[in-house]
């Protein structure tokens, strides 16, 4: 990396996380760009990691509340004696985001504490630039850093919770100040342009999620088995308790099924509790969370990947499953009519037709291997054209650089072109 290229601080809320892979991958294509990228999160949740990934990537990581309250204290004060006039200034902001948020002042107050660790360790590690995560938490510890005088910040915006509570979590103030927002698909973009002044829509670009090169590799048969994967967090948002309802019919008909959910989460009981309920027990398997490699194998075991939503931004695991050439079972919804073509790369049903998932999924089990072939083929070109994560990060990276360092824009990225993705026929 050249000496003048800036050091980017990426912050997540909780990072590593088992559901954040994303993030890694973005930050480790970035880092190919030549760029450095610091990893901070607020909170750990290192109990529940299962992949080797993130583990390396916990040891990369500084996290705010693991340092303790005695630190955050020392930092508060040292600020306040060394920046009176801006902790006045970020104190009143904290206090107005706070009355506004559904979390109060008092834990707007600890934000605030927080910002103060992190622009201690943005200095001491050469930080040019903040890039937070979602526009909850971290974004407004990020804004709270350069409220006190830290570096800029931008941040990415996913989707649905930000835009289920826009006004509650400030997002929109939280896009005037910052430098630029990234958001996952065209439909995220135009809910924040919904919100914004037309005066602030510059800021907004469309950064897809991406899948690393890897995936792209030559395309498996389609196993025989009716086997469909569903991969994610288990919680009411995505769906999953339709599926117990919608497989029900196919295993009373006698037609062989079987359903694996990978994934844990707040609704793992209530599922079942469901599938003991309806005595699925021989047809639905709760693997808990897995891999990136076990992920992978689930995928590559199954005839098709199922993601019956109810709000999303656009979810990863659709583009993995494309990608490892499996078409995909999914909802009408947000972002993902964006990535998925009915009939050409899989399925998409009316959120919460349970009718309309269970012929959906019949299809997928019992269609010729043939016909999902080439469903797969068509979705893993899909997703080399607007998932590649190398692609998607030199996007990143070219406007971290218009923020810190425009000069060197063009220079950087002409060392580090993509090179091109073939898909196995």
């Amino acid at each position: 990396m050249k000496k003048d290229v800036p050091k980017i601080a990426y912050l997540i809320n909780q990072y590593p996380k088992v559901s954040h892979s994303f993030i890694r991958r973005e930050i480790h294509a970035i880092e190919k760009c030549g760029l450095a990228v610091g990893r901070y999160a607020i909170r750990s949740c290192r109990a529940e990691l299962v992949d080797e990934a993130d583990q390396k990537e916990l040891a990369l990581t500084r996290t705010v509340l693991e340092s303790g309250v005695a630190t955050l204290i020392k930092s508060l004060i040292k600020t306040v004696l060394t920046r009176p006039t801006q902790v006045f200034q970020a104190l009143k902001l904290a206090v107005k985001l706070g009355r506004r948020s559904d979390r109060g002042v008092l834990r707007h107050l600890i934000y605030l504490a927080e910002a103060c660790v992190l622009n201690d360790w943005f200095k001491e590690d050469g930080v040019q630039h903040i890039h937070a995560h979602f526009g909850t938490n971290s974004t407004t510890v990020a804004m709270l850093c350069t409220a006190l005088g830290g570096p800029t910040y931008s941040f990415t915006i996913h989707g649905p919770e930000e835009f289920d509570t826009i006004q509650s979590l400030s997002i929109v103030e939280k896009v005037e100040r910052s430098s630029f927002v990234a958001t996952v698909s065209s439909f995220s973009k135009s809910q924040l342009y919904r919100w914004c002044e037309q005066s602030q829509w510059h800021k907004v670009n469309v950064i897809h999620c991406g899948v690393d090169r890897a995936f792209f590799t030559e395309s498996t048969p389609i196993p025989v088995e009716p086997r469909i994967v569903c991969i994610g967090r288990l919680c009411e948002a995505k769906g999953q308790l339709l599926l117990i309802e919608a497989i029900k019919p196919i295993a009373a008909a006698g037609i062989p099924i079987k359903l694996v959910f990978v994934g844990d989460g707040a609704i793992r009981p209530q599922l079942e509790a469901m599938i003991a309920a309806e005595n699925l027990q021989n047809h639905v398997e709760i693997t808990g969370w897995a891999s990136n490699e076990e992920v992978r194998k689930q995928i590559l075991a199954a005839r098709a990947l199922v993601l019956p939503s109810f709000a999303e931004g656009l979810p990863v695991a659709l583009m993995e499953s494309l990608a490892l050439h499996r078409p995909v079972i999914s909802t009408y919804i947000a972002g993902i009519p964006e990535l998925v073509i009915p009939d050409q790369c899989g399925w998409l049903v009316p959120s919460g037709s349970i009718a309309d998932l269970t012929e959906a999924i019949k299809s997928a089990i019992t269609l010729p291997s043939e016909v999902l072939e080439q469903m797969g083929r068509t979705g893993a070109e899909r997703v080399v054209q607007y998932h590649d994560a190398a692609t998607e990060a030199q996007k990143l990276v070219a406007l971290f650089l218009e923020v810190t360092q425009p000069t060197i824009v063009e220079s950087v990225l002409t060392e580090v072109q993509p090179t091109a993705v073939s898909i196995a026929q």
